[in-house]
């Protein structure tokens, strides 16, 4: 790393850009039960601090609990859908070329960290669904300096306090690092608080923009 980069630190999310975005098995599972198109994400989205989604994300419930109140909250918008159905299909596949570019910020210098918003459910902080699965993704966490969970410290994103939390954590100021998240709410605070915030539409479009904010090829 040169000693006038700008950059010092990048803090990736981790569903959605270390994986594939959940999203898309929202989708799929909403095709094969015949609801709307993200109707998923309408549910998660409605009482965006109090429902069910929220909640479990602070491990303020436990899954049975999300299944019923999911459940609840899904009829009250027009359809059944239980929460189980929801969290079997969280866990995306690991886009192997952003794990390649951690492993090459890592060899150039930079401090590397994870903020995820997940679940206390499946197993692991990628909330995996199987042992092969979940230790893929251990291992791909052991490669950060430091990986929040919003599921171990009751906080989770857009809320402001997880990011300072970060910084804190790393002693870095914001204006050093680099955020890449899938969602634009969330990517919002982390650039009020003063890091470069890349919104993550692809892998291959996230590896672009980090490597052009970097000034450095990245895989």
């Amino acid at each position: 790393m040169s000693s006038s980069a700008p950059f010092s630190t990048v803090i990736f999310d981790f569903g959605g850009v270390i994986t594939a975005s959940p999203f898309e098995a929202f989708n799929r599972l909403e095709e094969e039960r015949g609801l709307p198109r993200d109707f998923i994400r309408r549910v998660n989205a409605a009482n965006p601090d109090s429902n069910a989604w929220a909640r479990f994300e602070r491990a303020e419930i436990d899954a049975s609990a999300f299944d019923r109140l999911f459940a609840e909250e899904a009829r009250a918008m027009g359809h059944d859908l239980e929460g189980e159905a929801v969290l079997a299909v969280l866990a995306g596949a690991v886009r192997p070329a952003m794990v390649a570019a951690l492993d090459t910020l890592k060899a150039r210098g930079f401090t590397i960290a994870c903020i995820t918003n997940n679940v206390p459910s499946g197993k692991g902080a990628g909330m995996a669904r199987s042992e092969a699965a979940a230790a893929e993704i251990a291992a791909i966490l052991a490669r950060f300096d430091a990986v929040i969970e919003s599921s171990k410290v009751g906080v989770r994103k857009p809320d402001p306090r997880i990011y300072q939390m970060m910084c804190d954590r790393l002693n870095v100021p914001p204006s050093q690092c680099i955020y890449l998240d899938d969602l634009g709410i969330n990517c919002k605070p982390a650039a009020q608080l003063g890091m470069h915030a890349i919104k993550v539409t692809s892998g291959e479009q996230a590896l672009a923009d980090l490597s052009a904010a970097l000034d450095m090829p990245l895989p």
